[in-house]
Order: C-alpha cells, then structure tokens, then sequence
C-alpha cells in the first residue's frame, strides 16, 4: 500500500517528503525564498509567529557564497524557534506535521495547489495558532490512482513523476541555494513512501517508482554537499510509513490491503507527535550528519503482524475484513 503521504521538508534558521511533503527547518532568522520555478505547483499560505521578508521572484545566488570549512565553523548555530515549510500540508500527515511544530512554538509555512485548501487548513489553524502570509511550493502525488500500469492514462503518470520526482528535485535546489547563503544554514528531510525501499508497489507502480528515486535523490544530495565542502546545509530522509491519509484508504479495496492498513498503519497525529520531536531535534543538538528518521521501523513491523497472526490483534481497526 501506498504510504498516505508525499512531500519533503526543510528546516531553516530564519520547505520534509512526506511523501513527497516536504518541509525545511532553519533557525529564526528572516526567510529568503526563492519562488522561482515554484510558481506553477501551488499556492500556499504561511501559518505563522514571525515570518517577513518573502520575495515572490528572483533566486537566491549562492555562487558568491563559500563554504569552506573555516567559514562553516564561525557560522551561528541553530536554536528554536525553527521555520518550518511543509509541502502538502492541508491535510492528512502534512497538516498533523503542521500543527505539531506550531504546537511546538515554530513558524510554520503550509501549502497546497488548491487555494481553496490553503485557505481552509488556515482558517482552521489560526483559531489556534496565528496569522499567515503568502507562499508557492508543490505537494505529492498518487493521483488517488490503484491500477496496473497498463490502465494508467498519460495525464496520471504525468502527474505522479512530475510532481513527486520533478517537484522534489525543484524544492531541493531552490532550499540549498537559498540555506547556503543563511547564517544558520538548514536541513531538509525529503519523505519517503511505498516503493522506497526496493520493494514492488503492484497497483501503484508509478508512485512505488518515484519513491525508490528519492531515497537516492537524497543519496545524491548528501555526496554533492560533501564533496563541496558544505557543512552548514544537511539532507535527510523521513519515513513516516503507513499513515491513515485519503491517498492511502482510496486504495482499501483488496483484502491485502485492508490487512495491512489495520495492522501497520497510524492516524496522521500519531505519526506527526513521534516524528517533530526527533526531526527537531537535529538542529537543537547541532548535528551536521544526514540521518533516516522512521515511525514504523521493521522489527515494530514484524512484531505487529504477529501479533495480528497469533492472537488477532490489530483487526477491524479501521476497515471491515472478510
């Protein structure tokens, strides 16, 4: 099954994956974004306590900038507040994600490509939260599609590789190059999914295949920044498994699926309530080494199927079985 998430994210002193939400951590300075290039993947609005100066043209030069080690070391370390831009993040985990870092105390900056979703999700977070301000960056994708590939129409691969392969190499250039002209610097966590580990997603081929392509985007990204001598912009992966999202119950109609859903799967906020703390713990304690954070590890996995095996637990948990 299909993990219920696609996006990235950025940590940023002043962008995750899920899937391929994403969001960017940084420290409290201003955010200098780049909107260059984004501009035709959605709109979004910024939920937050402090967030000025975002330009909506231009691109960050970050040729000017060096990164050797003797600069990397006076640059200032990170501390919270943190700016949070979280890519898809409506609903489902990237809005769990969401409310679990304004719950934290950061600057949060969601989006979508509908308007009409951003201006939703905001309504309801600002009862809680704060005021928003103007933002653009893309979300992921299955095109809420559970077919062979052979079915699949032009119009849904499009969308799926241009959006979660395409959109995710996009925000992750425009994040380095906007991080590496930050004091502070930043991290990104690009989110994995169904597919990333190698393993065959029948039924949604596709997404599978563009899941596989961020583990090794991220891959790419680390060894690039190490053999430029950057120290102060880190890229991680974020594995938040299976989550109970639309993507993913759009796809409970087979019997393997409705098992697997009730045995490993998670409600966004429980997902989101283990994964801020550790994501945000990275840049507390100034770590400068890529990590891969995961909410279902393999043994929790295998120690919850078989448990459902041998003594039933876990059934009918959100869906009727046969």
């Amino acid at each position: 099954m299909a993990s219920a998430s696609s996006s990235s994210s950025l940590l940023f002193p002043s962008p995750f994956i899920y899937h391929n939400h994403g969001f960017f951590f940084s420290p409290p300075s201003r955010i200098r974004l780049s909107l260059y290039n984004l501009k035709s993947f959605s709109h979004s609005l910024a939920l937050s306590r402090e967030i000025s100066n975002i330009p909506t043209n231009g691109v960050v030069n970050s040729n000017s900038v060096s990164t050797n080690a003797e600069e990397s070391q006076q640059r200032e370390p990170m501390a919270p507040p943190y700016n949070v831009l979280i890519t898809g993040s409506t609903k489902g985990i990237g809005y769990a994600l969401a409310r679990q870092f304004l719950k934290a105390g950061d600057n949060v900056v969601i989006c979508s490509r509908s308007a009409e979703r951003v201006e939703s999700s905001v309504q309801s977070l600002r009862e809680e939260f704060g005021e928003q301000h103007v933002w653009i960056n893309n979300a992921g994708s299955n095109a809420y599609s559970f077919k062979p590939l052979v079915e699949a129409s032009d119009e849904d691969l499009i969308e799926v590789v241009t959006t979660n392969a395409l959109g995710l190499m996009i925000c992750c250039r425009e994040a380095i190059k906007m991080m590496l002209n930050q004091p502070r610097g930043g991290h990104i966590f690009n989110i994995d999914g169904a597919g990333s580990d190698g393993r065959p997603t029948p039924r949604f081929a596709a997404y599978g295949a563009t899941k596989r392509s961020v583990v090794h985007l991220t891959k790419s990204l680390q060894a690039e920044l190490q053999m430029q001598d950057v120290k102060n912009v880190v890229v991680h992966n974020l594995s938040p498994g299976m989550v109970t999202t639309e993507l993913l119950m759009s796809g409970a109609n087979t019997k393997q699926a409705k098992f697997f859903i009730n045995v490993l799967a998670e409600p966004p906020e429980v997902v989101a309530e283990y994964l801020v703390p550790n994501i945000r713990s990275i840049p507390t304690n100034g770590s400068t080494r890529p990590t891969y954070i995961r909410f279902l590890t393999g043994l929790k996995a295998y120690s919850q199927i078989f448990s459902r095996l041998a003594f039933g637990a876990r059934r009918n948990r959100y869906l009727l079985e046969d």
